[in-house]
């Protein structure tokens, strides 16, 4: 490929002159831009064990009560990004959010599209424009941009889950904001969704609700039993994986990040190739291993990892009798979207 000129060959008048009308010579960065092949990533391959962080963030919960601290969370940063930019990916944040017995995370809204999955514990709740979700390991609750949400707890055991949102994005670009609100009223349960049952809408006088998010709770008791019977019926699949959709038009349940689940059978090794778009997993039960080129992660029941686009994945259930479970998450909606999206086989 062509050597470009660098700015340090530009007379230092000529740059002066630059400067001071806010101009600056693209040649000389174009290749740190526009890299040859492949995009320049600085989301590093990264694991998050979660009997590592749990003690720490039941130590936040004495350290820091909810009234001091709003959302009581760690945030899962990927070195790759610098820790103090929160990132866990360059559009995805993640963080292990703990709510105690008896507490209640005060209702806002933000712009930011969130998802919780639940990691442990049972007896709290996220109320979103009404509707009381229910929370159960493996549950994934939506929380969409510009809906009124609040957690409470009136059980009696810690839980934690683990937040996703696209606040990275969403923060570059200047669209990033919260708007703070009152106690919502309770006007309906999600367990009662006639959304859960696969196939079937509710269809009042002939018309579907017509709602950007007519479904907000994904219990991993159904979930889990799709996989199961998807991996009964079709055991030569290439891979038991189901997504998490609108279960009206059949889209991405969200608009910027995509979650799906996948099943890996006794056994089973899984070759992913190589995506655009940097992947979470996150282990909901069972254990696997997560290996890329130089790396390999060992995950346990709720350690979460991340992996950088453009990078070929394999995984593994080391159990010969058990089945693995896990949750993704990954900006792949946005990437179709804009028409960026790729799939390098080998």
């Amino acid at each position: 490929m062509q050597e470009l000129g660098r700015l340090e060959d530009l007379p230092l008048e000529y740059r002066s002159a630059l400067t001071e009308k806010n101009l600056v010579p693209l040649w000389p960065s174009l290749r740190a831009v526009l890299p040859p092949g492949v995009p320049t990533r600085r989301t590093q391959p990264i694991c998050w064990p979660y009997q590592e962080l749990r003690p720490l963030l039941l130590q936040a919960g004495v350290l820091t009560p909810m009234e001091k601290a709003e959302r009581r969370v760690l945030v899962l940063a990927n070195p790759g990004h610098g820790l103090e930019n929160m990132k866990a990916s360059a559009t995805i944040y993640l963080g292990m959010q703990l709510l105690l017995p008896g507490e209640w995370a005060p209702a806002h809204r933000h712009t930011p599209n969130a998802v919780r999955m639940i990691v442990e514990g049972e007896g709290a709740y996220t109320t979103v424009e009404g509707e009381k979700c229910r929370m159960s390991r493996g549950d994934l609750i939506l929380t969409p941009t510009g809906l009124w949400h609040e957690h409470g707890h009136d059980g009696e055991e810690p839980v934690v889950w683990l937040d996703v949102l696209d606040l990275p994005l969403v923060y570059f670009m200047e669209t990033s904001y919260v708007t703070e609100g009152k106690r919502q009223a309770v006007t309906s349960e999600a367990a009662d969704s006639a959304y859960h049952c696969a196939g079937v809408l509710p269809a009042p006088a002939f018309k579907r609700a017509g709602s950007a998010f007519p479904m907000l709770h994904y219990p991993w008791v159904n979930v889990r039993a799709a996989l199961v019977s998807m991996a009964a019926r079709q055991p030569d699949a290439e891979a038991v994986q189901v997504a998490y959709v609108n279960p009206e038009t059949g889209a991405d349940c969200q608009k910027i990040l995509g979650y799906s689940a996948l099943m890996l059978r006794p056994g089973e090794a899984l070759n992913l190739p190589a995506r655009s778009c940097a992947t979470v997993f996150h282990q909901i039960e069972g254990g696997a291993h997560v290996s890329v080129t130089a790396q390999s992660f060992k995950l346990a029941a709720a350690d979460t990892c991340c992996i950088p686009g453009y990078t070929p994945v394999t995984l593994r259930n080391d159990s010969a009798t058990e089945p693995a479970f896990l949750f993704i998450a990954d900006d792949a909606p946005l990437q179709k979207a804009l028409g960026l999206y790729e799939i390098r086989n080998p």
